[in-house]
């Protein structure tokens, strides 16, 4: 047992990090232990340090009704190196750059050992969430395949994508997966941010040819057309399904949501062509209220998408090291009780303009 220094939310009413004491259990059978050199700070920890999500006319889903416990170190996008390993570790060794895929779920359902972890009905072992995460000097990681490889990319920029990476491939392969799709099928992106760059980037690697970026702002659309967008343009809360036919040419085949409040989800639902599909990925929160026979007549598809399975971070850091996925704005500095704090609460007001890692190199 090792005692290394952690920032944490002391409880669910209390929205300020305070330094707290870790303990480090000796690494045992296949557990690996990693020294955290990087730490990405994501729109999830908003969420889990407001203490859960916005349901709509259904109330809050609470972390706390989520099995969350408290004092909580959060942090669940981790690059380090691996610095203690268990007796039956047979795939990596002390020395190794890694990305920790934190998406776990029990380890031992059938759902889990399809690699699918993040579907897993309990949830129970995820990484900055359930389990201390990556906010902390070191982070005990349950198996060494979830250690993944650096293999040469940046690991402030390999840290991202144990989230936004692993979301915005994952989110595509449910719209290639479509039956019948074809690569110069209509997709629409809304909301061009880290992650919806990134699906952009992702689109393209795949082979479709026909990107529509929206957004409320022009400000990342130059980097959207250089990712693979063909179409860019801004819309309102004023946006009708009328105009996106008008945008776009047609009316999409599917949508992506990385914003998906009520709002945007019913316009991309509306906006869909006969036998479309729309991926809700962000987290915004709110409600829709959707004609039954509309989904039957229509033939339309909603399917939910939330971060990724492991083998979608292996995609990920292989565009990467291909330079297929966008390097989006990242801005580093020290972790600390104090930039933690701020960069939570910076991000919360919107006043974030890239992504922030946190360092302990």
């Amino acid at each position: 047992m090792t005692a290394v220094t952690s920032y944490a939310l002391a409880s669910s009413e209390d929205h300020n990090i305070e330094e707290m004491p870790l303990e480090i259990p000796t690494p045992q059978g296949h557990e690996v232990v990693v020294k955290v050199t990087h730490s990405g700070v994501c729109h999830t920890d908003i969420h889990v340090r407001e203490g859960g999500y916005d349901l709509g006319s259904a109330g809050r889903l609470t972390m706390v009704a989520r099995g969350v416990k408290y004092p909580l170190v959060m942090g669940h996008e981790i690059a380090g190196t691996i610095i203690a390993i268990g007796p039956d570790v047979t795939d990596r060794k002390v020395g190794d750059d890694v990305v920790v895929y934190p998406w776990l779920g029990c380890g031992e359902c059938s759902v889990c050992a399809t690699g699918n972890e993040n579907l897993c009905v309990s949830g129970s072992r995820v990484l900055g969430i359930m389990r201390p995460g990556g906010y902390a000097q070191q982070v005990l990681v349950p198996h060494e395949k979830y250690a993944v490889a650096l293999d040469g990319v940046d690991p402030a920029w390999g840290a991202t994508t144990a989230c936004s990476g692993i979301t915005a491939v994952s989110a595509v392969a449910k719209v290639t997966a479509m039956e019948g799709i074809a690569k110069d099928a209509p997709v629409v992106v809304l909301g061009t941010g880290g992650v919806g760059l990134m699906c952009i980037a992702a689109l393209r690697a795949a082979g479709m040819t026909r990107i529509i970026a929206l957004d409320r702002s022009e400000a990342t659309f130059e980097k959207a057309k250089e990712l693979g967008a063909t179409v860019t343009a801004v819309v309102t809360d004023d946006t009708t399904p009328a105009d996106i036919v008008e945008i776009v040419g047609e009316a999409p085949q599917a949508w992506i949501d990385v914003v998906n409040s009520g709002r945007t989800f019913k316009l991309g639902f509306d906006s869909l062509r006969k036998g479309g599909r729309l991926v809700p990925v962000g987290l915004f929160g709110g409600e829709v209220v959707l004609p039954t026979a509309v989904l039957a007549l229509q033939q339309k598809s909603v399917t939910g998408n939330y971060v990724g399975g492991l083998q979608h971070l292996h995609q990920a850091l292989q565009l990467a090291r291909d330079g297929l996925l966008p390097r989006v704005p990242l801005i580093t500095q020290p972790l600390s009780v104090e930039a933690l704090q701020t960069t939570l609460d910076d991000l919360e007001a919107g006043r974030s303009r890239g992504r922030v890692v946190l360092t302990q190199v």
